[in-house]
């Protein structure tokens, strides 16, 4: 360490004497951060991007059984061969394959979606033949910022319009990630009966490649460069379409598509329908990428609406729903006012205890080191987030406790060594170069442990170890570089007291007093009853965990803010039409308005800010099996409450309360209700089923779905495998074959008939429209094969009953694989509204209801969604803790040279959990994952006041007796000692204050920080004193013993009864704990004694192990004292 001090000498003596550079770096440090906020976005929480790449496989007519045999299953092994690739999810459904790979963060995704193109290529030829192409698609990140709602008495093709105008002046304003729903592209539909078909001797495939034909025509060529050709003229409408001609017979006549089909074009609502209130909806989701600003864009999306209703019919909305800007800057500004109090609380601790020009430099540490942090922050991408700005929040009061400790030494060598001011404040900066560089160092080390968490919650919390280092390392550059510089101008040497010094010199004349009447004797005591007094801090400790074991302080893994959102989705029975689904959807608005007037009279406002109901899907996350509903069968609502701050409940309370008040349609089938959070988290409740056939993992399910039921916090529960339509199979007979016909061909025709055939599609203005050749619905009824008749490659038409046999079977919509493996999951939504009773459920399902279903059901179960992530979270905690203290060990013991002193420095870690778990006790608050953020954090801090305490007492101690120079050192160090601890708490003190909901999940961290170190002071400065002198115990005991083997050696002393004691030691943990450790047991000889039926094997093994141990000692020591007494009298 003295090569780095004398090798930065030259550079702090620089720097102090230099006329300008110390400013210069100083205006540096400030324009950078001028320069880099205002371009820095601002978000709720940090963008937790996974790199995704999805394989699609279209297979028309397939059930999702076949599906997964003859694809997923072909593919999904070779896609787990991809390097890179972390996990595989794989959905096979009706007609489709979809599996989807999430690969390592960080990993070049243009190579593997280029390695996943290759692993499909190599297995496509294994595909059916009538399968489509795999598709590879690199997956792209979006975040919804904003939904516009276009609403009013007009039809929705006039409402149409007004939503393409309105994306046509948000992309020329630069939002281009638009979605509009509510709205089907254009579609016209050429319906032809079967006997249509068979009168006129067509098929449906002719009268398809008639029209696709027809509707395109094509550019043939210039003549003479100044005319151009074209051939025909594209018929799309239904007028036209009618007229294309199918076929010319001999005598002159024609036969056109009008004259065997019903040609119709569909309305834009036929698919989705959206209603606020009676009235028709249109809406567009607005998302950004990566690098978009939510609030900017919302600003562009609020100007571009408010620009547009000037010009629409007086009726006709324009509403910005599920809006994020204001969430963002109500969240952020929150924070900033708590940061703002935080620092002036500081300020004013600065200006309490030092004379107002140190304080002043002191503090000018602050906005000095935050906006070279800023900087920083800005050039490695970082936003200004809940997460960053709460991390610039805790080094508020860190930031100036380097500064602190420089400009209060300066001040002391001014002052009382009588140093001239620029030799005291570069005297100062060297002198305290080792020890401050240090206890930073130690910080950053204990922060850069918080980047061994990985997955979603690592990356969400990335941003406080990243910002609370770069903060650190500013803060050192510039109490090192800038503010000896000002200090040799600011320090007064004389000793007259002038009037704004007034405040801190009473002050410091207190805590003079205070400590030569009340501290140092106290600290003379903690000496002499050290033992006592660390039993007295380990019993204290050993409290605080009693509170923890008996649950009188919960753990919660992680309680994301809500969002004010709630959703409801249904999916109706087979055979309902969209009257049915419209009567259900109505059921929902009726409950929404009744479950609002109910709190309005209950709280005195109503809590529904906003509603729009659907028709023709569902909102947010679907329902299991809604992608095999017709359109028609769902439906859904989307409620906006109004800000959590302003209601004495939360959005989970409400959504109880509305899943009781919705009245169910006869034919309904689901209902599910689903309050929503913000954050990264997964499902609070996420079961997953596997080793077993579909069916016995759909009864795991609804046994586990039938027990969830009893839990009225419990809410949205759903799983991953619906039942699917009945599945007819037909397989040709041989009377089919002799007619001519294939199995291939058979198939094609059907899948024509069944499915329909698109014959073209062509532009629409914004949209794709098509056109279509279909059957009558009417025909496509369960004894479709009773009724349809095929054609013979002769001519003729023969009853499809007549060439096939049918076999019926049920199945599933859905097959669901994780990496491989058939699982169903079961989810659902925890409300959090009581901690205690939400981690019951979690152990009563862990412990006893999921066993037994797992038995009876002869399943495998695992927890996935939140309690997957805590587990990886709390092994990757554990891995950083480890990795933390082994730096902060090495580096101590580095700048210590001692193996010992490191030891004793860190002792003072564990004691931090007595504050931190009384903190949480008395608020009422469980532990969560950001309790261990700020455990880890806490470690780092914690033991700079140590570090300053220990290598005071051992550079006093080289002068004077170790015990006065304990008490001296500790009595000279409590000014400096309390500074740096009280800013920090000061800065973070606010926070336990702040009501806001959104601002809850951080008061862990703070509850940590603040009672860990408040506590922590007191303790350090008992606990020290005492190791310290408890050190000197043991080193003298150490000592003594060295001594005594060292004259064993030589031959003096009873040489003879301590080998035989050392011998009879080993026998007895042989024939004790070593016979528990090997064998489990304690040897028969041992039984017959009382403690034996009342003791475990182990145990009862230390017990005897001890007790001989103490009987072997007291026998060595009575012969030896024996034989020295007779060679004395000798």
């Amino acid at each position: 360490m003295s090569v780095i001090r004398t090798a930065t000498g030259g550079i702090l003596s620089y720097m102090t004497r230099h006329r300008t550079a110390a400013n210069l770096f100083l205006l540096i440090m400030l324009v950078a951060g001028a320069v880099s906020f205002p371009q820095m976005r601002a978000q709720f929480f940090p963008d937790v991007i996974i790199d995704r790449v999805t394989v699609s496989v279209r297979w028309d007519g397939a059930g999702p059984e076949d599906v997964d045999r003859a694809i997923v299953q072909v593919v999904e092994p070779a896609l787990l061969g991809i390097e890179g690739v972390n996990s595989t999810s794989a959905t096979s459904s009706e007609g489709s394959a979809r599996i989807t790979m999430e690969f390592e963060p960080g990993w070049d995704m243009a190579r593997g979606t280029d390695d996943a193109q290759i692993a499909v290529d190599s297995v496509a030829n294994q595909f059916p033949d009538d399968a489509d192409d795999p598709k590879v698609t690199r997956g792209v990140w979006r975040d919804r910022v904003t939904d516009v709602v276009i609403s009013g008495p007009v039809g929705v093709a006039q409402l149409a319009l007004f939503a393409d105008e309105f994306v046509t002046r948000l992309f020329a304003a630069g939002v281009t990630r638009t979605t509009i729903r509510g709205v089907a592209a254009g579609s016209t539909i050429v319906e032809v009966d079967s006997l249509s078909l068979i009168r006129h001797d067509v098929s449906m495939a002719q009268i398809a490649s008639a029209i696709a034909e027809e509707a395109e025509a094509d550019p043939a060529g210039d003549v003479a460069g100044s005319t151009r050709i074209r051939t025909g003229i594209a018929k799309r409408s239904a007028r036209d379409i009618r007229q294309i001609v199918l076929r010319s017979n001999a005598d002159g006549s024609s036969l056109t598509v009008g004259d065997v089909a019903r040609v119709t074009e569909e309305g834009v609502d036929r698919d989705r329908a959206y209603f606020v209130g009676a009235a028709s909806a249109i809406s567009i989701r607005i998302d950004r990428s990566d690098q978009g600003d939510a609030i900017e864009i919302q600003e562009q999306v609020q100007t571009t609406a408010a620009a547009m209703m000037e010009s629409l019919p007086p009726d006709v909305n324009v509403e910005l729903i599920r809006t994020r800007s204001e969430a963002i800057s109500a969240r952020l500004a929150m924070l900033l006012e708590n940061g703002l109090q935080g620092l002036g609380l500081v300020l004013l601790l600065l200006f309490l205890f030092l004379n107002v020009r140190t304080a002043f430099w002191v503090a000018a540490g602050i906005p000095a080191a935050m906006a070279a942090a800023l900087a920083l922050m800005y050039l490695s991408g970082l936003t200004i987030n809940m997460i960053s700005l709460f991390a610039l929040i805790i080094t508020l009061g860190i930031v100036v406790d380097d500064a602190i400790v420089v400009g209060e030494h300066a001040d002391f060598r001014a002052r009382v060594l009588g140093e001239s001011p620029v030799v005291a404040a570069e005297n100062a900066a060297k002198r305290m170069f080792t020890p401050v560089f240090s206890a930073t160092l130690t910080t950053v080390i204990a922060f850069f442990g918080l980047v061994a968490i990985g997955g979603r919650f690592g990356d969400l919390i990335a941003d406080i170890p990243f910002t609370v280092i770069v903060v650190l390392i500013a803060s050192l550059a510039e109490c090192f570089l800038v503010l000896p510089h000002h200090m040799a101008h600011t320090i007064s040497v004389g000793s007259r007291i002038r009037w704004y010094d007034m405040p801190s010199h009473f002050m410091n004349y207190l805590l003079d007093q205070f400590k030569f009447y009340l501290f140092r004797p106290f600290i003379r005591f903690v000496i002499w009853a050290r033992y006592p007094v660390f039993a007295a801090v380990v019993v204290a400790l050993a409290s605080q965990a009693v509170l923890f074991i008996n649950g009188d302080v919960q753990w919660r893994f992680f309680n994301a803010p809500e969002r004010g959102s709630v959703t409801g989705n249904f999916a109706m029975a087979p055979g309902a039409t969209r009257e049915d689904s419209l009567d259900q959807m109505r059921a929902f608005q009726t409950a929404v308005e009744a479950v609002g007037a109910q709190y309005e009279e209950k709280y005195g406002r109503n809590p529904v800010d906003f509603s729009m109901a659907e028709i023709g899907g569902n909102t947010g996350r679907g329902l299991a099996g809604a992608d095999t509903k017709d359109a028609d069968q769902l439906g859904s609502i989307a409620v906006e409450l109004i800000d959590a701050d302003l209601r004495p409940y939360s959005s989970f309370a409400f959504v109880a309360d509305l899943q009781d008040a919705v009245i169910r349609h006869p034919r309904v089938e689901t209902i599910s209700f689903r309050g929503w959070r913000s954050g990264p988290g997964g499902d609070a409740l996420d079961v997953q089923f596997s080793g077993a056939d579909a069916r016995r993992l759909k009864a795991a399910s609804e046994a586990l779905q039938t027990a969830l039921a009893r839990y009225p916090e419990v809410s949205a529960v759903e799983d991953t495998l619906s039942y699917d339509k009945e599945e007819l199979v037909l397989e040709l007979t041989p009377q089919g074959q002799s007619l001519g016909l294939t199995i291939d061909t058979l198939g094609r025709v059907l899948r024509n008939r069944l499915n329909g055939i698109e014959a073209a599609s062509f532009p629409d203005g914004p949209r794709s429209a098509t056109i279509r050749v279909e059957l009558p619905a009417g025909e496509l009824t369960a004894d479709f094969t009773d009724r349809m008749l095929i054609r013979t490659p002769n001519g003729g038409y023969v009853p499809l009953a007549d060439i096939v046999t049918v076999q019926q079977r049920t199945g599933f919509s859905t097959v669901r694989r994780e990496n491989g493996i058939q699982v169903i999951s079961v989810t659902g939504d925890i409300s959090e509204d009581d901690p205690a009773r939400a981690q019951a459920i979690v152990a009563e399902l862990e412990e006893t209801v999921l066993p037994k279903i797992a038995e009876e059901t002869q399943v495998a179960f695992t927890l996935a969604g939140l309690a997957e992530q805590e587990d990886d979270f709390r092994n990757d905690a554990t891995r950083g803790l480890i990795l933390t203290l082994a730096g902060i060990f090495m580096t101590l013991a580095w700048i210590f040279s001692s193996w010992t002193r490191p030891l004793v420095v860190m002792a003072i870690i564990p004691f931090g959990l007595i504050g931190t778990i009384y903190g949480h006790w008395w608020y009422d608050i469980p532990l969560s994952l950001f309790s261990v953020v700020g455990l880890i954090g806490m470690v780092g801090i914690i033991i700079n006041d140590s570090i300053v305490l220990v290598t005071t007492i051992d550079e006093y101690s080289k002068e004077r007796g170790l015990f006065p120079a304990i008490v001296d050192g500790v009595t000279d160090r409590l000014r400096p000692v309390l500074l740096t601890t009280l800013t920090t708490v000061l800065g973070l003190s606010p926070l336990l204050y702040e009501t806001s909901s959104q601002a809850q999940f951080l008061k862990p961290t703070v509850i940590t920080l603040v009672y860990g170190l408040g506590f922590g002071v007191i303790l350090v400065l008992i606990v020290v004193p005492a190791l310290m002198a408890m050190q000197a115990d043991v080193g003298a005991q150490v000592a003594s013993v060295k001594r005594a083997l060292r004259g064993l050696w030589r031959g003096r002393g009873p040489r003879l009864p301590v080998v035989a004691a050392l011998v009879s030691l080993t026998a007895l943990f042989a024939a004790t704990l070593g016979a528990v450790i090997v064998s489990g047991g304690v040897p028969q000889f041992w039984m017959g004694l009382p403690l034996a039926a009342h003791l475990s094997p182990l145990p009862f093994g230390l017990a005897l192990f001890l007790s001989g141990s103490a009987l072997v000692v007291l026998l060595l020591y009575a012969v030896s004292a024996l034989i020295f007494a007779r060679n004395l009298r000798r």
